[in-house]
């Protein structure tokens, strides 16, 4: 379940990959000294060593292939180096573990890694220990939540055959290990969008460990990255990680450790952070913006972000089938009064599936259909048959701006459209994805997107998928996203993703709502805070301590 990410102002686009040119990734160094936080208050920017903390809502998992949240993704990226990562300043590919990343064709894809990568335990990091990592996220029955992410490579069907038959394999056929510096990655299709998504910290390597006691791991686990635990993860309280000393990569760390604190409310963790009892917050909430501001000043940031709300719909139940009923809800809905209501006018209305700093994002695409107009919305709403029975609500209790925005718009369905008896359904973030992975909710849901990496295609793929939470299938824009992936050129591609939104906008099973703008902000103790809108975040490895 994907939360919420950070990014710099400064994104520009990602170009798409030409069919017949290689992409080459020298050896360097990754990370860079960009400007994406700031400097500690007296404006040096902290010396090497020291410890710091940051405030953190309770992952799901610590193995990488078993989730998508980001309060996870934002541990794992301090523990795992990934083959690639992607450039805070602009978003392109840049080698992590990975010394090149070559095609010519966008559909057989060579991974070079470097030679000197080893995990925390001692144990060689190798091409195998990519391929076992990727299997084992890619075989259905394992239910790894990031199990999708890997439908591009060749032999993913034989993994997740359909309900009620057993896989034909377990193991991609589209991986090929060639010797122990260099695995061969055959996709289905040609996907040029492919060496941004190795930047996923779902295809991160393993070691053995992860195989032979799975939960001992996800309570301890061992990367390959510029950090190792410092104890086992103590459940809703703190993940510590201590600087790693085999680490050999381009990360190496300005500290000596680093120590999550898990709060259950973003609210309790900005009143620590003004107590001096947390470092780092990355996530400051909406409501607090005007506070955050006079009280941390140069330590205060916001930035446009492509983290991305939704209301999402389950198809499945027979009163929200008709199209013109989700558009009926979707024009009851005061975008821009929640907004400036709950979120100080920081975040934006939205008028696209995908964020305004994504290429191939078009203003208005949305067009009517996210426009408030109550009238309209009534009238549509009575001509698709109305609505009978409850409506029930689902969202997370990690932030309470959460459940002031379900009541605003429980309270304008209410008003806009006479549906009276609307309840909420609120749970932990943890508990609350896999209720909405099985298709168990009974409700609409809130939906956040975070990008793993700037393309349409990961927000189309991510949300519309097949074994998507709505429960939609449309073929014709499994057609178009399919096209976009294997363009030869950028703007072919751009247009055939373009067209699959327009699709996925008219039948609208999820409801854009609105568009995050990123605020955190940072204790005088620490400086160069780098946080980006992409896999990464926080930058765990750039951050320095004032002692």
């Amino acid at each position: 379940m994907h939360t919420p990410r950070h990014r710099p102002s400064h994104a520009r686009p990602w170009p798409a990959l030409a069919a017949a040119t290689a992409l080459a990734l020298a050896l360097s160094a990754c990370g860079g000294t960009a400007d994406g936080g700031g400097s500690s208050a007296d404006g040096g920017p902290g010396t090497p060593g020291g410890t710091y903390t940051v405030a953190l809502t309770e992952p799901n998992h610590l193995t990488p292939g078993q989730t998508t949240d980001s309060y996870a993704i934002q541990v794992i990226q301090g523990l795992f180096d990934t083959p690639v990562t992607l450039d805070p300043k602009d978003g392109h590919v840049l080698p992590l573990a990975a010394a090149s990343v070559e095609s010519t064709d966008q559909k057989v894809w060579t991974v070079k890694l470097r030679p000197d990568g080893v995990f925390h335990n001692g144990e060689k990091v190798t091409a195998q220990s990519f391929a076992d990592a990727w299997n084992a996220a890619a075989y259905g029955p394992n239910g790894w939540e990031s199990n999708y992410y890997f439908a591009q490579i060749q032999g993913y069907a034989d993994l997740n055959p359909d309900e009620g038959r057993q896989p034909g394999a377990d193991k991609l056929s589209g991986l090929e290990v060639v010797d122990d510096t260099t695995l061969k990655v055959t996709l289905s299709s040609p996907f040029s969008q492919f060496p941004m998504m190795l930047a996923f910290t779902a295809f991160a390597p393993l070691p053995k460990a992860a195989f032979t006691d799975p939960k001992a791991f996800d309570a301890h686990p061992i990367g390959n990255g510029p950090f190792q635990m410092d104890g086992d993860w103590v459940h809703d309280q703190k993940i510590a990680l201590k600087k790693s000393p085999s680490y050999a990569g381009g990360r190496k760390p300005m500290a000596d450790g680093v120590t999550f604190k898990i709060f259950t409310s973003k609210d309790t963790a900005f009143t620590e952070l003004q107590a001096g009892n947390v470092d780092i917050m990355t996530t400051v909430p909406a409501a607090r913006a005007p506070e955050a501001k006079r009280a941390f000043g140069d330590r205060y940031s916001v930035r446009p972000s492509g983290t991305m709300d939704y209301l999402g719909l389950p198809l499945w139940d027979p009163r929200f089938k008709d199209p013109d009923l989700r558009r009926a809800l979707s024009m009851a809905i005061d975008r821009p009064g929640v907004t400036q209501a709950i979120y100080n006018g920081v975040f934006k209305p939205a008028d696209s599936i995908v964020a305004p700093m994504i290429p191939g994002h078009r203003d208005g695409a949305c067009g009517e259909a996210c426009a408030y107009d109550p009238a309209r919305a009534k009238a549509l709403f009575d001509e698709a048959g109305g609505f009978s029975g409850p409506l029930e609500l689902y969202f997370s209790n990690s932030d309470p701006t959460y459940e002031q925005w379900m009541t605003a718009v429980a309270n304008q369905l209410k008003q806009n459209l006479g549906i009276q008896d609307v309840t909420f359904k609120k749970m932990a973030s943890a508990d609350l994805g896999p209720v909405l992975n099985k298709r168990q909710g009974t409700g609409p849901y809130r939906q956040n997107w975070v990008i793993d990496y700037p393309s349409m295609q990961n927000y189309l793929d991510g949300l519309y998928n097949p074994d998507n939470r709505m429960g939609w299938s449309n073929p014709q824009f499994d057609a178009l996203v399919a096209r976009g992936n294997a363009a030869e050129d950028g703007k072919d591609g751009l247009a055939a993703y373009q067209q699959a939104e327009d699709l996925a906008l008219r039948e609208m099973p999820l409801i854009p709502l609105w568009n995050w703008q990123d605020q955190s902000a940072w204790s005088d103790k620490v400086g160069h805070v780098l946080i980006d809108p992409y896999v990464t975040g926080l930058h765990l490895d750039q951050v320095t301590v004032r002692h």
